[in-house]
């Protein structure tokens, strides 16, 4: 099943390697806890029941040994309390030291697990001050229920269809298959549970959260996705908020056909950055001359429309994964090197490297299951984002990114294309673009990344100006920086402003 769509690739999937280490929990100073919204205490005033993490994640996350897990209990339907309910994953490392509260995390996606989370900031004194606490939202991951549309048989088939041409049958073939898609959603989560799936509600889960640790004020590392969690938590609990890092931005005032453009024009950047990087070898797959990288990999991956490349793997890679692969390794410089592969093998014939990019993307594990993060990827997004479902709009905004970002360009645009898939969506959308406005706000950190493809650098000024945030730059090619690219100027700004609130020095470029 082809969805015909303009793939938003707003996934911080962050490879972080996490290791155990010793720690004892102590107390934080006590503090009282503001009173819970009305008709919400039992949900404000459950207790926890931290275990073993045995039975959470996937065969992929990496817990590390000294974890603990648990569920917590929130409403599907904040309006209506004594409703239905939904169990929210959590998981965390205690303070190794003297502890200031816990430190809250989320990795972005939309729909991408954040248990793993809590092997940010070891050895750092992150690690000693917080119980570091990573959770996956409604939906995602281990939380239940899950968002679920698609069998793995399913999500293979559809990744292995060739792309649909723009002319008005395969529009109404994208625009059916839409609308197949939106009805396994429907059938197999449930209307009730897709309609609060979005920002609204994660982010009043996250104040359960924050209550049921103990915590007065939340402190809050978010990435990508996470910053709209992040900043749409500021803008509702500002009285709440402690400590905010928000990195990888996504400004909320954006609307979708903005977000697309501009999310392609910094996928490109990306792409020619290491286009550049890579004509300075001789053996580059895409040659020496960095003007004709474009043409070099469009005559790559065109021929994968008709004809898959064989994988040691009996699925091929086809024309959809080669595209995803290639796209997931422009998330980082460190991958340019198996982006190289990749393309040096494709070259050949081969595709087993951009394959498991895919997978890594997709969320495929090795025994053929998916993590759920696609199909949760779509229900969010097409609950918090505004339908477009006028035709010369979309028709438009394909002509547009097809010019923004040449390399994605298969050179069959027509100035039409389908309806996406939020036109069919079952439920309607509970989020709207807007600026974010949070009078009473603390002191918070936005960090934005010079090159960032996936959520573009200005992005990052934006959001900053309407939290009144102090904006750290991060010179880069990648997708979010801060505790992950190993950089000791960003990373000590962000510790020193965690623990001890102390402000980054104005204009800090790192």
């Amino acid at each position: 099943m082809q969805r015909g769509r303009l793939v938003v690739l707003l996934g911080a999937i962050c490879a972080v390697i996490v290791s155990g280490c010793s720690a004892t929990e102590s107390a934080a100073p006590s503090t009282p806890l503001p009173p819970a919204p009305a008709g919400l205490d039992r949900f404000y005033q459950q207790q926890i029941d931290w275990g073993s993490c045995a039975e959470y994640g996937g065969p992929d996350d990496r817990l590390p040994p000294n974890a603990e897990c648990a569920r917590i209990t929130v409403p599907v339907d904040y309006a209506n309390p004594d409703g239905a309910t939904a169990q929210i994953a959590l998981s965390r490392i205690p303070a190794g030291g003297e502890k200031l509260g816990s430190l809250l995390m989320n990795p972005g996606g939309p729909g991408v697990s954040g248990l793993s989370m809590i092997g940010i900031g070891t050895r750092t004194p992150l690690a000693e001050r917080f119980d570091r606490v990573g959770f996956d939202p409604r939906g995602v991951g281990s939380s239940l229920p899950a968002i679920v549309c698609l069998t793995p048989q399913q999500a293979d088939s559809e990744r292995a269809e060739p792309p649909l041409d723009n002319d008005p049958a395969g529009i109404a073939a994208a625009e059916a298959d839409n609308r197949e898609y939106a009805d396994r959603c429907a059938e197999r989560t449930g209307a009730d549970l897709l309609a609060h799936v979005g920002t609204r509600e994660v982010i009043q889960d996250m104040d359960v959260i924050r209550a049921v640790l103990g915590d007065a004020k939340l402190s809050y590392l978010g990435y990508s996705y996470g910053t709209r969690l992040g900043s749409a938590y500021a803008e509702k609990f500002p009285q709440n908020v402690r400590a905010m890092v928000l990195d990888g931005a996504v400004d909320s005032s954006q609307d979708p056909v903005q977000e697309s453009l501009r999310q392609a024009a910094g996928f490109q950047g990306v792409f020619d950055a290491y286009s550049a990087d890579c004509a300075q070898h001789a053996e580059c797959p895409l040659g020496t001359d960095p003007a004709q990288a474009v043409a070099r990999f469009r005559e790559l991956v065109d021929p994968l429309a008709t004809t898959p490349a064989g994988t040691a793997d009996p699925r091929g890679l086809s024309y959809g994964d080669a595209i995803t692969g290639v796209q997931q390794a422009l998330y980082t410089d460190d991958l340019w090197n198996v982006l190289t592969q990749g393309l040096t093998e494709l070259r050949a014939g081969q595709g087993d490297t951009l394959l498991q990019l895919a997978d890594l993307y997709d969320g495929r594990r090795e025994d053929g299951t998916y993590a759920n993060t696609q199909d949760a990827f779509n229900a969010i997004r097409c609950v918090d984002d505004p339908r477009v479902t006028d035709p010369a709009v979309v028709g438009r905004q394909d002509t547009e990114y097809r010019k923004a970002a040449p390399f994605l360009d298969d050179g069959k645009g027509t100035g039409a294309a389908p309806l996406e898939l939020c036109a069919s969506w079952p439920v309607p959308n509970t989020s709207t673009p807007h600026r974010i406005s949070a009078p009473g706000l603390p002191a918070t950190v936005v960090v934005s990344t010079t090159d960032d493809p996936a959520t573009p650098y200005q992005a990052g000024v934006d959001l900053a100006a309407q939290l009144g945030a102090d904006l750290i730059t991060f010179r880069g090619n990648r997708h979010t920086a801060a505790l992950v690219a190993g950089d000791t100027c960003l990373d000590d700004a962000v510790i020193d402003y965690l623990v001890e609130l102390a402000a980054p020095a104005e204009g800090l470029t790192c």
